[in-house]
C-alpha cells in the first residue's frame, strides 16, 4: 500500500487501559479536572482583559499562560474522555486528525521546533496503524513508520535536553538571586511572600518538568508504556489545573479582584431583587 494511502488511513488510539468497571469513575475525575481548568484559566483571562488595572506587561504574560492552558488541555481530554468510554477497538482516528491534534499538543510550548519536528515526520511513509498513546503525539506519529527514524529520535532527544538543561539552569539562577535577595534584606513580611510564592511556583514547575520528561524520554522504551500515558496525561492535566491558582491567586492586584468580585455579586443580586419586589409592590 502506498504511502499517500496510509496518509488518508484510518489509526487505531491505543488509550488507557482500564477496565469497564473504572472507565466511568476515571471519565468522571477527568471531566472535573477539565471543568475546573478551563474555568478557572477563562476566569483570569476575563479578569486581565476586562480589568485596566491589570493591563500591564506582567499580567499580560499571566494572560498568555492560561490561553495555552486551555488549547493545551482542550485539544487532550474532550477526545481521550471519548475514548475512556468506548471499546479499545473502537477509538479510531483519521491521520489527518491526528497530525492536527500533534501539532497543537506542542505548538503552545515551542511553535518552531515542533514545526521541524511534523514535518521531520511526514516525510516517512507509514507501515502501521496504532497509536501508542492515549492522544497523538509528534512520537507516536513517526512510530507509524516502518523506516529508519535515528533522526527524528535524535533530533527530539537533543532538543528536550537542551530545552530542559537550560530551563532548568535558568530557573536555578533565578532562585538563586531571589535567595541573595531575601538574606540581605530584613523584611520577615517579604521574605515570607518570597519563600511562599517561590516554592508554589517550584512545586508546579516540577511536576510539569517531572512528567515531561517521564513521557518524551519513555517513549523510547516500549516496556514503561503505561508509566509513560500516566506521565503525558499529568503533565496536560495538572499544571494547567494549578497555573491559575498559584499565577493567579499569588498576584495581590488578581487576587483583590477576585476578592472584590466574590464579595460584591452577592449583594448586587440582593440588591436586584429587593428593588424588583419594590416595583412589584409599589404597581
Amino acid at each position: 500500500m502506498d504511502n499517500l494511502t496510509f496518509r488518508h488511513s484510518i489509526l487505531l488510539v491505543e488509550g488507557l487501559k482500564v477496565t469497564h468497571q473504572s472507565s466511568y469513575p476515571v471519565f468522571i475525575v477527568l471531566f472535573l479536572a477539565y471543568i475546573f481548568t478551563i474555568v478557572s484559566n477563562i476566569t483570569l483571562i476575563f479578569m486581565i482583559s476586562t480589568e485596566k488595572n491589570l493591563h500591564d506587561p506582567m499580567h499580560f504574560l499571566f494572560c498568555n499562560l492560561p490561553i495555552n492552558d486551555v488549547i493545551g488541555t482542550t485539544v487532550i481530554l474532550p477526545r481521550l474522555m471519548q475514548d475512556i468510554l468506548r471499546e479499545a477497538s473502537e477509538r479510531y482516528i483519521t491521520y489527518m486528525e491526528c497530525v492536527i491534534q500533534a501539532y497543537f499538543v506542542h505548538v503552545f510550548t515551542a511553535a518552531c521546533h515542533y514545526v521541524l519536528m511534523i514535518g521531520l515526520t511526514l516525510r516517512l511513509s507509514h507501515c502501521r496503524s496504532t497509536i501508542e498513546n492515549p492522544f497523538c503525539d509528534n512520537a507516536s506519529l513517526f512510530k507509524l513508520s516502518c523506516e529508519n527514524v535515528a533522526i527524528n529520535n535524535a533530533f527530539g532527544v537533543i532538543y528536550s535536553v537542551i530545552v530542559a538543561c537550560l530551563s532548568a539552569v535558568s530557573i536555578f539562577i533565578t532562585y538563586v538571586n531571589i535567595a541573595v535577595l531575601c538574606i540581605r534584606s530584613k523584611n520577615k513580611a517579604l521574605n515570607s511572600k518570597a519563600i511562599k510564592t517561590c516554592s508554589t511556583h517550584l512545586a508546579v514547575y516540577l511536576i510539569m518538568f517531572i512528567s515531561g520528561a517521564i513521557f518524551i524520554f519513555l517513549h523510547r522504551f516500549p516496556e514503561y508504556s503505561e508509566s509513560r500515558k500516566l506521565g503525558s496525561i499529568m503533565f496536560h492535566i495538572i499544571p494547567p489545573g494549578l497555573n491559575p491558582l498559584v499565577y493567579g491567586l499569588q498576584t495581590k492586584e488578581i487576587r483583590h479582584k477576585i476578592v472584590k468580585s466574590a464579595i460584591s455579586t452577592p449583594f448586587d443580586t440582593y440588591d436586584s431583587l429587593l428593588e424588583g419586589m419594590m416595583e412589584m409592590w409599589i404597581t
